[in-house]
């Protein structure tokens, strides 16, 4: 148990890393562990609690050693930057199911064979670490134009196992940083990617297929099985799910769906989970014990209940890699290998114990997962469970007459007492640690998975496995999982059907997480209400808010696009909300929300949209779903199609004027005299300004030279700021010298993307910025950037890890484009 306990804590400690240790001081590491371990074993009599200790400390070097090394090869495999942004000739094989999303596909692609595009056709390919491409990236390709006609959709189908020459444009791992946000690099890095990048669209015939069928078999068959069924299944919402829980293809899930089964606490179940291989490692298991047992000549040759055991366990890791063998997938196989060992064995080890084994096993196998929400909610449930089981009853069950109808009614009548027990223990054991990971829990999930979890586990997803072989049953699964939805969402109408709280800070989380463990042990009842008691910070955490009279800025990292979260002590403004990145996925619903209400923003008092732009309102509606009340103020034309789904509209016109806790806010731009037609959105943008006595800050969407002018000319004496979000994402048109010594801001945000298509920030007018001595903020580099009293903090230095993207420096600049090609490239044509 010291062993187990020790390797754990050395692995938890190597992933808190910002950077890793030189090669040769983690093997100087591992070194002494195995001396150390050398001289326990040989003193392994001598066992005292200075013995334990020691023994704990040697696995503890072990496990950080041993992940050390793992994560320097890695890291070795990673795009050279000097490849960034290169045109690159990749010969290799489509590995997994590829994804398509509105003509567009994204793919994993294990890379054989590379060479510079545009290199002499005589230069052979080389391999790809020899030109510091990795072997594994992450690829998409999308609609271009192909002989001179726009295609809307790449030219071909890609399969799994097809073998391609590809002309592609890569880049550094690099994800968006925001408070509490979902770790994108983390996401890559776990699961091998060394870069991302796009097909190029091309109109030579430089893409070839080489090979149709080049390995990858089950990935072949997994595809071919999710056509089949989507075939087969007319709804495509109901074939998604399908989809999901035979060949583990989550992203073909609707994303409304993914909404429901969130609101309703049943998302586990609509996913290969650890649940599901379990469950069918148990039917598989069952169905071997009894075939066995009808051949006496193989219970003589090997006992029914090892046959049952190994054979559950092998189709379980069949399903499992068929299903995608994703990290939950590989996680539950190790877990059933190991207790399937231990039975072997005849280890009768206390749940405790058998439980810090499979953990371990876990660790040593992907330390990584110990950083995924799935890990500690999988092996938290189990431990409550088997803490607080009825092991009396579960005996007297296997020992009572199987032929007695008073044991099959008692049977029954205890099953379903242990089954709703079991949810209620689930229910409010789990509530504590999915409110740390996730800032909600379900409040009818009680209700849903006591139907969900049978239904599903039983019924829809036996059906669909079946279906492989019998495709007619698919209709059955499809119809039972209809009726399962319609449920669901009478559930998710109801009202405050979710729970939705801040991030805690760590003292709540400690306090909340040893309430929820006291809640469900069987202890008495006294110590179960003081753990409902302790588990309240975590249903209603402390939010930190700046005092009175003073404000905080949040500029989000949202990539090409504006977000902006303007905090008091009891009020909240939001300024403009992000781009759309694809026609179902935006900076709304990925960032803007999802920081709102971590930050425990239960309501927006306004919303400003600076202009029409897509980058800047393209996560409006999101938003206005999440925060339906709120006042927009905007420079939208009356007939914008968003103007209908808000609650009140107040067109932005300087002048406008309002206090909230001591803290002032002013409209500068638009005056009557800038909104003369032509106008372009950009020269209508409202421009902000927040201020008290002491700091002044100034938001000023996507205003050009023309109007930076206008605004010197008439209101110089506003615009001083300590402040600036720079104009236009640093365009070349914008940041003239004129409005700088206006403004004389001491802090300057860029709000663009890594390596902006548009080629923003321009290289001159970041130097412009420098050279007046302006300290230069890109969220690129930075992450969110919090600012508040004259003092700021970037999100990626408070969370950095050496998984994350190394951004030190000025941001990756682009090529900046002519208005033609950039309106060109907002709709995705290269």
């Amino acid at each position: 148990m010291w062993a187990l306990a020790g390797y754990g804590l050395g692995t938890l400690w190597q992933l808190q890393q910002a950077a890793l240790w030189p090669g040769w001081l983690d093997a100087a590491v591992l070194a002494l562990a195995g001396l150390g371990a050398a001289a326990l074993w040989r003193c392994r009599t001598c066992q005292h609690r200075g013995w334990y200790l020691a023994v704990a400390l040697v696995a503890a070097l072990l496990g950080f050693s041993l992940t050390e090394l793992r994560a320097h090869g890695r890291l070795a495999d990673r795009l050279d930057p000097a490849r960034e942004g290169e045109d690159l000739e990749l010969v290799g094989r489509v590995a997994g199911v590829p994804l398509w999303r509105e003509g567009a596909v994204r793919f994993a692609f294990e890379v054989e064979a590379v060479r510079p595009a545009w290199a002499d056709p005589a230069q052979g390919a080389r391999a790809p670490q020899e030109l510091g491409v990795p072997r594994r990236v992450l690829l998409s390709w999308r609609g271009g134009l192909q002989e001179g006609r726009l295609q809307q959709r790449p030219p071909h189908d890609l399969t799994a196992g097809q073998r391609w020459q590809l002309v592609v444009r890569l880049r550094q791992v690099h994800g968006r940083f925001n408070p509490n946000g979902f770790d994108a690099e983390l996401w890559l890095f776990d699961n091998g990617f060394g870069a991302t990048g796009h097909v190029r669209a091309l109109r030579s015939q430089r893409h070839r297929k080489l090979d149709e069928a080049d390995g990858h078999l089950v990935d072949r068959w997994r595809q071919a099985v999710a056509v089949r069924i989507a075939e087969r299944v007319s709804d495509a919402r109901l074939a998604g799910v399908l989809a999901a829980l035979v060949v583990g293809e989550q992203s073909a899930i609707d994303r409304a769906d993914w909404d429901l089964f969130r609101i309703t606490g049943v998302a586990h179940l609509m996913a290969i989970s650890g649940l599901h291989i379990t469950m069918f490692a148990w039917l598989a298991a069952a169905a071997l014990r009894r075939l066995w047992r009808m051949q006496p000549a193989w219970t003589l040759a090997l006992p029914a209940p090892v046959a049952a055991r190994w054979g559950g366990l092998a189709l379980a890791t069949g399903y499992a890699v068929f299903s995608g063998w994703g990290v939950p997938a590989q996680r539950t196989v190790w877990m059933l290998a190991t207790v399937a060992v231990l039975a072997q064995l005849g280890r009768r080890w206390p749940w405790g114990l058998m439980l810090l084994v499979v953990a371990t096993v876990v660790a040593a196998v992907d330390p990584w997962a110990l950083l995924q929400a799935g890990f500690w909610l999988s092996f938290v449930a189990v431990a409550l469970l088997l803490a607080s089981a009825d092991h009396d009853w579960v005996q007297a069950t296997l020992a009572a007459d199987p032929g007695s109808r008073a044991r099959w009614r008692d049977w029954l009548q205890r099953s379903v007492g242990a089954g709703l027990r079991t949810q209620a223990i689930a229910t409010v054991g789990l509530a504590p640690l999915t409110l740390v990971c996730f800032q909600q829990v379900s409040l009818v999930g009680f209700l849903a998975n006591l139907v969900a979890v049978p239904v599903v586990t039983l019924v829809v997803t036996p059906l669909a496995l079946l279906g492989v072989m019998w495709p007619a049953l698919w209709d059955g699964a499809a119809a039972v999982l209809a009726a399962l939805t319609a449920g669901l969402t009478w559930l998710a109408a109801w009202p405050q059907a979710q729970w939705v709280t801040a991030a805690a800070p760590m003292w709540a989380v400690a306090v909340g997480l040893a309430g929820g463990a006291l809640a469900v042990l069987p202890w008495p009842l006294t110590l179960r209400l003081l753990g409902l008691a302790l588990m309240l910070p975590l249903l209603w955490p402390p939010v930190p808010r700046p005092a009175p009279g003073q404000f905080e800025v949040i500029a989000l990292d949202v990539g090409q696009g504006t977000a902006v979260v303007v905090r008091t002590e009891r009020h909240t403004l939001v300024y403009d909300t992000g781009p759309a990145y694809t026609a179902d996925d935006d900076a709304g619903q990925r960032v803007l929300v999802p920081v709102l209400q971590s930050l425990g923003e239960r309501q927006v008092h306004r919303l400003v949209l600076s202009h029409r732009d897509a980058d800047h309102v393209g996560g409006a509606r999101a938003f206005l779903r999440a925060y339906p009340d709120t006042p927009v103020m905007s420079s939208l034309e009356p007939t914008h199609e968003l103007l209908g789904a808000v609650a009140s509209h107040t067109p932005c016109t300087a002048g406008q004027a309002w206090r909230w806790d001591g803290v002032d806010f002013e409209i500068l731009h638009p005056g009557p005299e800038d909104r003369s037609p032509p106008l372009q959105p950009n020269q209508v943008s409202c421009v902000l300004r927040v201020s008290t006595p002491r700091h002044r800050a100034l938001l000023t969407g996507d205003i050009g030279r023309r109007e930076e002018l206008r605004l010197v000319q008439t209101q110089a004496e506003r615009l001083a700021a300590d402040w600036l979000l720079v104009p236009h994402h640093g365009s070349r048109s914008s940041s003239s010298e004129e409005f700088l010594l206006a403004v004389q801001p001491r802090v300057a945000v860029f709000q663009v993307a890594h390596r902006s298509r548009f080629g923003h920030p321009a290289p001159s007018v970041w130097a412009r910025y420098g050279q007046q001595g302006i300290e230069r903020i890109a969220t690129p580099t930075c992450g969110a950037y919090r600012w508040m009293a004259g003092r700021g903090r970037c999100e990626r230095d408070l969370r950095r890890r050496y998984w994350h993207h190394r951004t030190g420096g000025p941001p990756q600049f682009g090529v900046e484009l002519g208005p033609e090609i950039a309106s060109s490239a907002a709709k995705g044509i290269e």
